[in-house]
């Protein structure tokens, strides 16, 4: 059977785990439009990851009582963290060298311009929705996230899975990888302790809120995993990678690795 330690390595070993996605990032500085669409897509996935939706009421049907808890303590801990994203996004935008916004608290319009710029710079990729301003990658991730209102036994079996990788890829590799795109490059000029980047520090590091997450995740995914629905929990967390990296590849390819070159 497989072992949650096993589905861990899985998880680390995979291509998105180490994706060049932060490496072309953090290499040069995009413009702020470039910016802008990287966030659009990345907080809107970001955003449907939060909801519990029906998970917690779900693994209490099926008696699994103290890991609905561990879900709950992630889910309120994720609570009110869209406008945070937005004010970074907004902040890390401003030091592109382009003032676009006077005030990066104000989540509405910051929100749209990135959208906007989504539309501008994406809107020619197939299957692009001028709508939501999502790639076909992005709403397929967030499809993943919206098997959180449901409530089977099978769907909420596999949701641990989906929650097992989204923590470990999270606390591990999108946090990291953010934080050297966006402050260890030096580009931005942006530090942990402004206030403005608060998303960042908050989920950052030993006592960050996404370490706590992972350690979640693991304890719930450990106590209930055997014989009987580890193949429905390897689902969950391939459906996670699978996207996620279809996401980051789609744009790494229209965003960054095509139009930056590494600094010298």
């Amino acid at each position: 059977m497989t072992t949650t330690d096993t589905l861990i390595d899985r998880i680390k070993t995979h291509r998105v785990f180490d994706h060049p996605l932060y490496e072309h990032w953090a290499a040069t500085p995009p413009s702020a439009e470039v910016s802008g669409a990287l966030f659009h897509q990345v907080q809107s996935f970001c955003a449907a990851t939060r909801p519990g939706g029906e998970f917690p009421t779900a693994l209490r049907s099926l008696g699994w009582n103290e890991q609905a808890l561990l879900i709950e303590e992630i889910v309120d801990s994720e609570s009110g963290h869209g406008p945070e994203l937005a004010t970074m996004a907004g902040h890390i935008v401003n030091r592109t060298g382009s003032q676009v916004f006077d005030d990066v608290y104000d989540t509405t319009r910051v929100e749209a311009w990135l959208k906007s710029s989504s539309d501008r710079l994406l809107a020619g990729l197939p299957g692009y929705d001028r709508e939501t301003g999502l790639t076909p990658q992005a709403a397929a991730a967030i499809e993943v996230f919206r098997r959180r209102f449901s409530s089977d036994a099978e769907t909420t079996v596999r949701n641990l899975g989906t929650a097992l990788a989204l923590e470990i890829i999270s606390n591990q590799s999108l946090i990291p990888g953010e934080k050297r795109a966006l402050i260890d490059s030096g580009h931005y000029k942006a530090d942990l302790d402004e206030p403005e980047m608060h998303y960042m520090a908050e989920h950052w590091g030993d006592d960050g809120a996404e370490q706590q997450h992972e350690a979640n995740v693991i304890k719930a995914v450990s106590s209930v995993m055997d014989a009987s629905n580890s193949e429905q929990i390897e689902q969950g967390v391939e459906d996670f990678l699978s996207s996620l990296c279809a996401l980051w590849d789609v744009l790494d390819a229209a965003l960054l690795a095509s139009g930056l070159q590494p600094a010298e």
